[in-house]
Protein backbone atom coordinates (compact mmCIF):
# COMPACT_ATOMS: atom_id res chain seq x y z
CA UNK A 1 0.00 0.00 0.00
CA UNK A 2 1.47 3.16 -0.94
CA UNK A 3 0.94 6.54 0.89
CA UNK A 4 -2.15 8.05 -0.16
CA UNK A 5 -2.07 12.06 -1.02
CA UNK A 6 -5.76 12.79 -0.34
CA UNK A 7 -5.34 10.89 2.89
CA UNK A 8 -2.48 13.15 4.02
CA UNK A 9 -3.91 16.56 3.06
CA UNK A 10 -6.92 15.71 4.76
CA UNK A 11 -5.19 14.52 8.08
CA UNK A 12 -2.86 17.64 8.26
CA UNK A 13 -6.41 19.53 7.09
CA UNK A 14 -8.46 18.01 9.89
CA UNK A 15 -5.78 18.90 12.35
CA UNK A 16 -4.81 22.44 11.47
CA UNK A 17 -8.66 23.36 11.59
CA UNK A 18 -8.86 21.65 15.17
CA UNK A 19 -5.87 23.15 16.29
CA UNK A 20 -7.48 27.13 15.03
CA UNK A 21 -10.78 26.04 16.50
CA UNK A 22 -8.68 25.25 20.22
CA UNK A 23 -6.87 28.38 19.61
CA UNK A 24 -9.66 30.59 18.98
CA UNK A 25 -11.43 28.43 22.17
CA UNK A 26 -8.58 29.50 24.44
CA UNK A 27 -9.27 33.49 23.68
CA UNK A 28 -12.73 33.18 23.69
CA UNK A 29 -13.47 31.52 27.50
CA UNK A 30 -16.11 32.68 29.15
CA UNK A 31 -16.02 35.72 31.35
CA UNK A 32 -17.78 36.67 34.42
CA UNK A 33 -18.88 39.42 36.42
CA UNK A 34 -20.33 40.14 39.83
CA UNK A 35 -23.66 42.06 39.08
CA UNK A 36 -26.80 42.88 42.05
CA UNK A 37 -29.84 41.50 41.11
CA UNK A 38 -32.40 44.55 39.67
CA UNK A 39 -35.69 42.44 41.36
CA UNK A 40 -34.26 41.95 44.72
CA UNK A 41 -31.17 41.96 46.85
CA UNK A 42 -28.91 39.13 46.07
CA UNK A 43 -26.01 39.11 43.72
CA UNK A 44 -25.20 36.73 40.58
CA UNK A 45 -22.50 36.13 37.88
CA UNK A 46 -23.09 37.39 34.98
CA UNK A 47 -21.75 35.92 31.54
CA UNK A 48 -19.78 36.46 28.62
CA UNK A 49 -20.44 34.12 25.29
CA UNK A 50 -19.94 30.72 25.17
CA UNK A 51 -18.29 30.82 21.71
CA UNK A 52 -15.43 29.06 23.28
CA UNK A 53 -17.53 26.31 24.08
CA UNK A 54 -19.03 25.61 20.36
CA UNK A 55 -14.93 26.28 19.52
CA UNK A 56 -13.68 23.48 21.73
CA UNK A 57 -16.57 21.23 20.40
CA UNK A 58 -15.87 21.76 16.49
CA UNK A 59 -11.73 20.67 17.36
CA UNK A 60 -13.22 18.18 19.09
CA UNK A 61 -14.86 17.07 16.13
CA UNK A 62 -12.11 17.68 13.52
CA UNK A 63 -9.50 15.47 15.79
CA UNK A 64 -11.91 12.63 16.21
CA UNK A 65 -12.75 12.91 12.22
CA UNK A 66 -9.14 12.81 11.43
CA UNK A 67 -8.17 10.06 13.78
CA UNK A 68 -10.78 8.05 12.55
CA UNK A 69 -9.62 8.29 8.86
CA UNK A 70 -5.90 7.66 9.34
CA UNK A 71 -7.17 4.42 11.48
CA UNK A 72 -9.30 3.46 9.22
CA UNK A 73 -7.10 3.24 6.26
CA UNK A 74 -4.39 1.30 8.20
CA UNK A 75 -6.45 -1.26 9.65
CA UNK A 76 -5.50 0.52 13.50
CA UNK A 77 -2.24 -1.44 12.69
CA UNK A 78 -3.39 -4.99 14.00
CA UNK A 79 -5.85 -6.03 11.44
CA UNK A 80 -4.54 -5.47 8.12
CA UNK A 81 -2.18 -7.22 6.10
CA UNK A 82 0.85 -8.42 7.51
CA UNK A 83 3.81 -5.87 7.72
CA UNK A 84 7.60 -6.65 6.86
CA UNK A 85 9.45 -6.69 9.96
CA UNK A 86 11.85 -4.61 11.15
CA UNK A 87 12.99 -1.25 12.34
CA UNK A 88 10.54 0.37 9.74
CA UNK A 89 7.65 -1.56 11.83
CA UNK A 90 8.92 -0.24 15.20
CA UNK A 91 9.04 3.07 14.21
CA UNK A 92 5.38 2.75 12.76
CA UNK A 93 4.08 1.18 15.97
CA UNK A 94 6.18 3.91 17.91
CA UNK A 95 3.86 6.28 16.35
CA UNK A 96 1.00 4.63 16.27
CA UNK A 97 0.69 4.72 19.97
CA UNK A 98 2.50 8.77 20.00
CA UNK A 99 -0.41 9.66 17.91
CA UNK A 100 -3.20 7.83 20.00
CA UNK A 101 -2.03 9.07 23.45
CA UNK A 102 -1.65 12.74 21.93
CA UNK A 103 -4.93 12.45 20.58
CA UNK A 104 -6.85 11.52 23.99
CA UNK A 105 -4.51 14.33 25.66
CA UNK A 106 -6.12 16.63 23.03
CA UNK A 107 -9.46 15.53 22.96
CA UNK A 108 -9.79 15.45 27.07
CA UNK A 109 -8.09 19.04 27.17
CA UNK A 110 -11.15 19.83 24.67
CA UNK A 111 -14.03 18.20 26.04
CA UNK A 112 -12.83 18.68 29.91
CA UNK A 113 -12.42 22.65 28.52
CA UNK A 114 -15.65 22.71 26.67
CA UNK A 115 -18.46 21.18 29.69
CA UNK A 116 -16.30 23.23 31.99
CA UNK A 117 -16.15 27.04 29.86
CA UNK A 118 -20.17 25.83 29.84
CA UNK A 119 -20.94 25.58 33.31
CA UNK A 120 -22.33 28.97 34.70
CA UNK A 121 -22.94 29.65 38.37
CA UNK A 122 -25.90 31.67 39.06
CA UNK A 123 -27.20 33.57 42.52
CA UNK A 124 -24.70 32.73 44.89
CA UNK A 125 -24.90 35.31 48.19
CA UNK A 126 -26.83 38.73 49.33
CA UNK A 127 -25.87 41.61 48.14
CA UNK A 128 -22.79 43.33 49.89
CA UNK A 129 -23.14 40.33 52.52
CA UNK A 130 -21.56 37.83 50.57
CA UNK A 131 -18.45 37.44 48.24
CA UNK A 132 -19.80 35.89 45.05
CA UNK A 133 -17.27 33.24 43.32
CA UNK A 134 -17.98 32.95 39.86
CA UNK A 135 -16.59 29.84 38.08
CA UNK A 136 -14.91 30.10 35.18
CA UNK A 137 -12.28 27.92 33.04
CA UNK A 138 -8.84 28.27 34.10
CA UNK A 139 -6.72 30.03 31.52
CA UNK A 140 -4.48 26.98 29.52
CA UNK A 141 -6.93 24.10 29.09
CA UNK A 142 -7.12 24.79 25.39
CA UNK A 143 -4.15 25.92 24.99
CA UNK A 144 -2.82 22.56 26.14
CA UNK A 145 -5.59 20.52 23.83
CA UNK A 146 -3.68 22.84 21.12
CA UNK A 147 -0.78 21.98 21.69
CA UNK A 148 -1.90 18.27 21.81
CA UNK A 149 -3.45 18.79 18.68
CA UNK A 150 -0.03 19.48 16.84
CA UNK A 151 1.63 16.78 18.17
CA UNK A 152 -1.50 14.41 17.43
CA UNK A 153 -0.84 15.69 13.64
CA UNK A 154 2.77 15.11 13.78
CA UNK A 155 2.36 11.33 15.00
CA UNK A 156 -0.29 10.57 13.01
CA UNK A 157 0.78 11.37 9.74
CA UNK A 158 4.41 9.60 10.63
CA UNK A 159 2.28 6.48 11.35
CA UNK A 160 0.54 6.33 8.19
CA UNK A 161 3.34 7.29 5.93
CA UNK A 162 5.79 4.57 7.94
CA UNK A 163 3.09 2.31 7.42
CA UNK A 164 1.99 2.96 4.06
CA UNK A 165 5.50 2.04 3.06
CA UNK A 166 5.88 -1.13 5.21
CA UNK A 167 2.62 -2.79 4.66
CA UNK A 168 3.64 -4.65 1.47
CA UNK A 169 1.30 -7.32 2.55
CA UNK A 170 3.01 -9.76 4.13
CA UNK A 171 0.67 -12.74 2.95
CA UNK A 172 1.58 -12.08 -0.52
CA UNK A 173 5.79 -11.36 -0.14
CA UNK A 174 5.65 -15.29 1.41
CA UNK A 175 3.16 -16.66 -1.38
CA UNK A 176 5.49 -14.70 -3.94
CA UNK A 177 8.85 -16.48 -2.44
CA UNK A 178 6.93 -19.41 -2.41
CA UNK A 179 6.15 -19.88 -5.92
CA UNK A 180 9.74 -18.77 -7.01
CA UNK A 181 10.70 -21.61 -4.57
CA UNK A 182 8.47 -24.53 -5.96
CA UNK A 183 9.12 -22.82 -9.72
CA UNK A 184 12.68 -24.54 -10.17
CA UNK A 185 11.74 -27.73 -8.68
CA UNK A 186 8.60 -27.95 -11.39
CA UNK A 187 11.12 -27.29 -14.53
CA UNK A 188 13.37 -29.88 -13.19
CA UNK A 189 10.38 -32.47 -12.71
CA UNK A 190 9.27 -31.81 -16.25
CA UNK A 191 13.22 -32.06 -17.71
CA UNK A 192 13.24 -35.53 -15.70
CA UNK A 193 10.16 -36.42 -17.66
CA UNK A 194 11.10 -35.83 -20.45
CA UNK A 195 14.11 -36.99 -20.50
CA UNK A 196 12.74 -40.23 -19.27
CA UNK A 197 10.61 -40.33 -22.35
CA UNK A 198 13.35 -39.90 -24.92
CA UNK A 199 15.36 -42.72 -23.73
CA UNK A 200 12.50 -45.19 -23.77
Amino acid sequence: MGASVAILAATIALHLIAFVFAVGAERRRSTAEVVPDEYDDTTYCKYASDASTVYGLTAFGLLLISQTVVNGVTKCFCFGKGLVVGRSTTWALFFFIFSWVTFLSAESCLLAGSARNAYHTKYRGAFQKETVSCATLRKGVFAAGAAMTLLSMIGSVAYYWIHSKVDTGGWEKHQNDGIGMTAPDMTHQTQQQTGGFSKS
